[in-house]
């Protein structure tokens, strides 16, 4: 079967784009701001929070990173002008910082600050592995300035993260705690600096976890994954951890039964909300990323199409 995923995966970029969107309109809001508000005012009416993000990432000139910076000032004051109750993630390749380092802060510092201006915050998605260093650094330094309005996200397949949770526990206050998503990672990596197996990302998943609960880390519990899920609701009992202390998190067209239970329990739960004209770019490099999914778009193309 994995062989037959990687041909779908390799022969679907090469279709129409009308026929990809068969798959993708169930995870990405569509091209626009006001489809992005539209789907968070739906969201925010059945009592879930959002997270806004503008698709792009790994871009090749300068002028594309201001260009995504001014479009991300309209973002945030569109959303706080429609009442949204929501957040904002970005990738910093959008903002140069493989090309440089000191324009992409500046562009990040900007968009930041404009969201502290509203009393809001911002998430720093976590890209692939040439990026990791680079973006824990951009973390610390916004955070130092920032204190309650940025926040990272970790993937627990990699090796490293706990040591990396234990390395930025000098940003962390009882007053003040570093905000954390945690999710498993996507990026294609090789084993020696990734776990591989699904029980082995797991296993270290709710180690990773059960460390941030143990420090009073304010966590982003960001998996579709049923044993994550329960394991999370054990360690939230466990460490009697406050309702308003953490937070479950999903994409937008995920899991939405299980998505619905957690709520139904009792649970904060923020939808991740893309949206874009970069969205085939973003559904194809996803599937490249994870041919598995190769599956659920031969159901949507063949079944619901």
């Amino acid at each position: 079967m994995m062989w037959f995923n990687k041909l779908v995966a390799a022969i679907l970029p090469l279709l129409p784009k009308q026929l990809i969107w068969l798959f993708s309109k169930r995870y990405i809001a569509w091209k626009t701001l006001q489809d992005a508000v539209t789907a968070s005012k739906k969201l925010n009416e059945r009592n879930y929070l959002v997270t806004i993000d503008l698709l792009g990432e790994f871009i090749t000139r300068l002028d594309e990173a201001e260009n995504n910076k001014n479009e991300y000032l309209t973002i945030i004051d569109t959303m706080e002008k429609e009442g949204i109750r929501g957040n904002y993630s970005l990738k910093p390749t959008m903002f140069g910082l493989l090309i440089d380092k000191t324009v992409c802060y500046e562009n990040i510092r900007e968009i930041v600050w404009k969201a502290a201006s509203y009393n809001n915050f911002v998430r720093i998605d976590m890209e692939d592995s040439q990026c990791v260093d680079l973006e824990i650094e951009l973390f610390r330094k916004l955070k130092k300035e920032f204190p309650k309005n940025v926040g990272l996200v970790l993937q627990a397949y990699l090796r490293r993260t706990k040591d990396d949770i234990h390395a930025m526990l000098d940003l962390h206050s009882k007053e003040v705690p570093v905000n954390f998503r945690l999710c498993k990672g996507i990026y294609v990596e090789p084993e020696s600096i990734a776990y591989k197996k699904y029980e082995e990302i797991n296993k270290h998943y709710l180690e990773d976890l059960e460390l941030m609960f143990s420090k009073g880390i304010y966590a982003g519990i960001a998996t579709h994954d049923q044993a994550l899920v329960e394991g999370a609701y054990k360690l939230i009992e466990k460490y009697k951890i406050p309702k308003d202390k953490y937070e479950f998190q999903m994409l937008y067209g995920v899991t939405p039964h299980l998505r619905q239970s957690i709520l139904d329990k009792g649970h904060r739960l923020r939808v991740y909300i893309p949206f874009g004209k970069d969205w085939f770019a973003y559904s194809t490099r996803r599937l490249k990323e994870n041919p598995k999914m190769a599956q659920d778009i031969m159901k949507a193309l063949f079944i619901r199409g």
